[in-house]
């Protein structure tokens, strides 16, 4: 049996909790089909490092979640104008990685819109030669599970913002995103709809293609796909954490107190092992102290806030003060 899944939430820790539920739960003899959307957010792969991935300072300005998935490959950019799908399925239909197999219904259902749809590469949709639709996998036991996005009408401004890294050098041994030109495919549309509309004509295109049928989660299984979603997807460890380790060199000008270069290294699980500062700053206190204390605690807000509950942070940089010097790391 082929089934479909809705999803009106668009928490996209709850819906990428979702996923690894029916993933990993629901009956294996059947087959799933997905829709969903996520409130802004940045989805990063598998094997990436989440901080190289993201603009640290604008996600956190305009409060964009930030949620590592189980599958590989890039970074992506979702909001309420771009629409997700998923398909859960054997392995062994496809033998194996497949990207094809899953993006060509997509494909004919755009095109029966109007939409000129391309597959290029490895696992991308393009129109005119622009990126709209960036897929991934994840395999394991013999089921699959491929997801991709569809940038519908989503606010591109926003999206080249929250991937664009700063000018910080870091090493990582993480899969790095690559960069293509992206689109929106609503101009494209034969018809003009809202993101509403699409969603409903993607979704009955689907069904009379694969003849699916609606499955409706039971009380016991939103449960623990909620419990999938704060043991997991909410966890700083998870989004965070679970990069590889790094090594990562800023350099900020900061008026009124001077030029900082700031050194780290960070260990798996987002843990700094050493954090070395130079600049031309000044201070009565030594910025060697303050390394020490850093030194075992994770990366995050947090934790290092209540570290420097211990220090006082203008004694060593004059003018720089504990939230400062927060955003400082953490940007």
């Amino acid at each position: 049996m082929n089934y479909y899944i809705e999803s009106s939430d668009t928490d996209p820790r709850r819906n990428l909790a979702l996923e690894q539920f029916v993933f990993d739960s629901l009956d294996r003899n059947h087959h799933y089909f997905m829709l969903w959307q996520n409130h802004n957010a940045v989805i990063v792969g598998k094997h990436q490092n989440t901080r190289s991935e993201i603009n640290a300072a604008f996600v956190n300005e305009r409060n964009i979640s930030v949620v590592r998935r189980l599958s590989g490959g890039g970074a992506v950019y979702h909001d309420l104008g771009n629409l997700n799908f998923t398909f859960i399925t054997d392995a062994e239909k496809t033998g194996g990685v497949d990207f094809a197999a899953f993006c060509e219904p997509v494909q004919k259902a755009l095109c029966s819109l109007g939409v000129p749809v391309e597959i290029a590469g490895r696992n991308d949709m393009t129109v005119e030669g622009k990126k709209f639709s960036g897929n991934a996998q994840y395999l394991k036991q013999g089921r699959i599970m491929h997801h991709g996005t569809i940038l519908y009408d989503s606010d591109l401004s926003v999206l080249s913002r929250a991937l664009n890294v700063t000018e910080d050098k870091i090493e990582s041994k993480g899969i790095k995103s690559v960069r293509s030109r992206v689109t929106n495919i609503r101009p494209f549309m034969q018809s003009d709809m809202p993101i509403g509309g699409f969603r409903a004509a993607l979704k009955q295109y689907m069904f009379e293609a694969f003849h699916l049928k609606e499955y409706r989660l039971s009380p016991e299984e939103n449960s623990a796909v909620e419990k999938l979603r704060e043991q997991v997807y909410a966890q700083w460890n998870w989004n965070y954490g679970a990069s590889p380790a790094y090594n990562v060199r800023k350099t900020r000008r900061i008026e009124g107190c001077g030029k900082f270069e700031i050194l780290m290294d960070v260990e798996k699980e987002g843990i700094i092992k050493n954090i070395t500062f130079y600049g031309d700053f000044f201070g009565s206190g030594d910025p060697a102290e303050l390394a020490v204390m850093l030194a075992g605690h994770h990366l995050e807000y947090n934790e290092l806030k209540n570290a420097l509950q211990k220090i006082e942070v203008s004694r060593c940089f004059h003018n720089l003060g504990a939230e400062e010097f927060l955003s400082l790391l953490l940007e």
